[in-house]
């Protein structure tokens, strides 16, 4: 019989070669781009979408809290505002001090009007204490939604919501939704041409829906902050918002957007293009109806 040390040794030496079989075997590490879920590479390196380094798994999500201030607070029609921006994290309070580059800039900012007319994408300036600040002018009465496009180092991307009211406007948000019609005719932007055609022709909610643009003329298409093209889509009620990048890109032949419209609403989607140094912006208004 062995003696209790003995056992001791082989039922250790058992485990050990147990527990180095199952590491052998274990899945590889998979890399994900934090922006693009879908890009995922067996080996470390950039997303060729975003151009963003690849992490080491799924971070869990991280909630943050987008505050804003105005001044001045009365927010004016037709005069400058300064709009003052921060993030803090929703369990600690803390204020995000530091940003990681999306798309070669630590902050994107959206603003859409009610009414759907009026849309920026641009980028505040950095205040070097973790606050930024944009200075603009809204140029009619009515509610606006902002939209913050961030990734707080350490934490998970964000695409963080508020809404403000100029000019006085007494309406509340539902009273100012808006109706559009759809609108999937080509566009003219400031140097090009730009058409549309989906698949499928009529897109319904939680199904993924593909938007091939063709911009033309071809000739000086450029990448625009990394990318072939930027995409916002927001419902008519400006509930919904979804800003993405696209899956294939063959400049002056078609660029390939995939987008998941969460529910039944018309959606005006925003497509920026640049070229020969310019960034032109189209709109599309595409329905969105559950099947029949």
């Amino acid at each position: 019989m062995k003696s209790p040390a003995a056992m001791t040794r082989r039922w250790f030496g058992a485990w050990v070669g147990a527990a180095g079989w199952l590491h052998a075997f274990q899945a590889p590490v998979e890399f994900v781009c934090p922006m693009d879920k879908d890009v995922r590479s067996k080996t470390p390196g950039k997303c060729p979408r975003c151009g963003m380094p690849l992490e080491a798994g799924v971070r869990e999500p991280v909630e943050y809290q987008l505050r804003v201030q105005i001044e001045p607070r009365s927010v004016p029609v037709g005069r400058a505002i300064e709009i003052r921006l921060e993030l803090l994290d929703r369990s600690t309070r803390r204020r995000a001090s530091k940003y990681e580059l999306i798309h070669e800039k630590p902050f994107h900012l959206f603003i859409v009007s009610a009414d759907l007319e009026f849309f920026i994408h641009d980028h505040p300036v950095p205040t070097g204490d973790g606050r930024f600040r944009y200075r603009t002018t809204l140029p009619k009465p009515g509610v606006y939604r902002i939209l913050a496009d961030c990734y707080p180092a350490g934490a998970t991307p964000q695409l963080l919501p508020a809404f403000v009211t100029a000019g006085g406007y007494t309406k509340s948000i539902g009273e100012s939704i808006a109706s559009p019609a759809a609108d999937l005719a080509p566009k003219r932007g400031e140097n090009l041409q730009v058409s549309l055609r989906m698949d499928p022709p009529a897109p319904s909610p939680g199904r993924k829906t593909m938007l091939f643009f063709t911009a033309g003329p071809r000739e000086g298409l450029e990448r625009y902050l990394g990318a072939w093209g930027h995409l916002l889509a927001m419902s008519n009620d400006l509930i919904d918002s979804i800003h993405e990048h696209p899956v294939y890109g063959e400049p002056g032949i078609e660029i390939q957007f995939n987008i998941f419209f969460p529910r039944p609403a018309t959606y005006r989607v925003w497509v920026q293009f640049q070229r020969k140094g310019v960034v032109n912006t189209v709109a599309f208004t595409i329905p969105v109806r559950e099947l029949s």
